[in-house]
């Protein structure tokens, strides 16, 4: 747990970086601490207990400093979050398992211009990413001056940074989870996922399943999971990557098939043998 006493951040508009920055450093916390949103002086700088983050020119994990503005230009892309990620430990393994780190990072030190480059896509493609959860969170952050525990936005802010630790800490040992318990099978002339239910059944059952098809098993050919579905006893089946082998709608009729999309990508059985799943497949197969 990180021991502090406060968190500063800059006053102004906000950017996802500080905004995500704090949230981590809330959830990683040992006690709930308030945020001030004010320009930083030397005395804040030296003070080991105060957390500062992004603003200050400085980075200085030994005093809590966490500021990339001072980096030169052609340093590689970082940002504040980033550098609170990496003095908990945890930058590697996020990177690995957030895909949208890279793309925050480069937007918050390049722009979004240099960024479309970067991920070789339209500047105007940028835009229609927009989210308004995002834009909400953002300007509500800018519009106070000290966020204190039990605010609504610090909570939801905690929230944020406790889901996020949450899921890098722990998807390698979901990962390691799956290599244990998955099984691929050959059906027909291509290749399906199927993870057994276990108990207990975890909160989300497909947590992973692509991150290590992604890892473990990208020369298999995977076009489609079966896994645990956590609303039944039984299972879902679904496209891998929207792979066109099979259509589910073919097995809406099936007694033991109690939903199967109009679009053909994801049903769901009550069938629980791995034999009657092996033969749901065979009959939804183009």
């Amino acid at each position: 747990m990180l021991n502090a006493s406060a968190i500063l951040t800059h006053p102004g508009s906000s950017h996802k970086d500080e905004f995500l920055a704090c949230a981590v450093l809330l959830a990683a916390a040992s006690t709930p601490l308030p945020i001030a949103r004010r320009e930083p002086n030397p005395a804040d700088l030296d003070d080991a207990s105060l957390i500062v983050v992004d603003v200050g020119d400085s980075h200085d994990p030994t005093r809590l400093n966490f500021d990339h503005h001072q980096f030169p230009a052609d340093h590689p892309p970082t940002c504040a979050l980033s550098l609170v990620l990496q003095h908990l430990g945890l930058y590697e393994d996020a990177k690995a398992f957030c895909d949208w780190l890279e793309p925050a990072e480069w937007f918050d030190c390049r722009g979004p211009n240099a960024t479309a480059r970067h991920l070789g896509i339209e500047r105007d493609i940028l835009n229609r990413l927009y989210s308004p959860i995002d834009g909400t969170l953002l300007r509500r952050f800018a519009s106070v001056r000290d966020l204190s525990p039990g605010d609504p936005l610090w909570e939801v802010m905690r929230w944020i940074g406790t889901d996020l630790l949450d899921y890098v800490r722990n998807l390698r040992d979901r990962l390691a989870f799956i290599a244990d318990h998955a099984e691929v099978w050959d059906v027909a002339d291509t290749h399906v996922l199927f993870l057994p239910r276990t108990e207990p059944l975890p909160e989300a059952p497909s947590d992973g399943i692509d991150r290590y098809i992604e890892t473990a098993l990208a020369d298999r050919g995977i076009t489609a999971i079966v896994s645990p579905d956590r609303r039944s006893s039984g299972y879902g089946l679904s496209r891998h990557r929207d792979a066109t082998h099979f259509d589910f709608t073919r097995i809406g009729g099936e007694t033991d098939v109690h939903f199967a999309h109009a679009r053909g990508f994801v049903a769901k059985s009550s069938a629980t043998t791995p034999e009657r799943l092996r033969e749901l497949l065979s009959l939804a197969q183009k």
